[in-house]
């Protein structure tokens, strides 16, 4: 999906938050490669803060302009893929999707949904975890992961979309 993420990226992505939860569009998918095919891998997803800024929506010049400080930002959760763990072959051999992760501005969510701000600006980040049996795993620990982060799938968390441009690739 990584045209889309770049369609969206050029007119100011906007990414759905609700009490409920809401499924990513568009959805955050991966080919990976390079793995041990017989190591066992982790797989995680978790959002950063891009900057410390509320946003809003000017239709007048169609962009999104900064409103002050953001809001004090939650505390971070990671959204293991249900896959994990699982061996590199089966990571290796197939796109990766992320798509029953949804997001929340509920701060009290007990449903494991991602807590974001909405008019705050986010940046996706994929985490690759190494499963290291050894009894001094914690010595390489530096070694076993990888953070992958990919600057066309920053959004803005939205309660409703803003951008009247974007409405052509829904």
């Amino acid at each position: 999906m990584q045209s889309l993420w770049q369609q969206f990226d050029q007119l100011g992505t906007e990414m759905i938050v609700t009490k409920a939860g809401r499924r990513m569009f568009p959805t955050f998918q991966v080919h990976i490669s390079g793995m041990d095919p017989a190591a066992e891998y982790v797989l995680l997803l978790d959002f950063i803060p891009v900057d410390d800024k509320r946003y809003r929506y000017a239709f007048h010049s169609s962009s999104w302009l900064v409103a002050g400080r953001g809001d004090i930002a939650v505390p971070g959760r990671v959204h293991f893929h249900p896959d994990s763990p699982a061996r590199g072959a089966q990571w290796i051999k197939q796109t990766v999707s992320f798509d029953r992760l949804k997001l929340t501005n509920n701060l009290l969510d007990d449903n494991g949904h991602m807590i974001l701000s909405s008019m705050h600006r986010y940046q996706p980040r994929l985490h690759v975890i190494l499963v290291d049996q050894s009894r001094d795993s914690q010595r390489f620990a530096h070694r076993n992961f990888c953070t992958f982060s990919f600057p066309e799938t920053r959004f803005i968390a939205v309660t409703a979309y803003q951008n009247h441009r974007r409405l052509r690739f829904l």
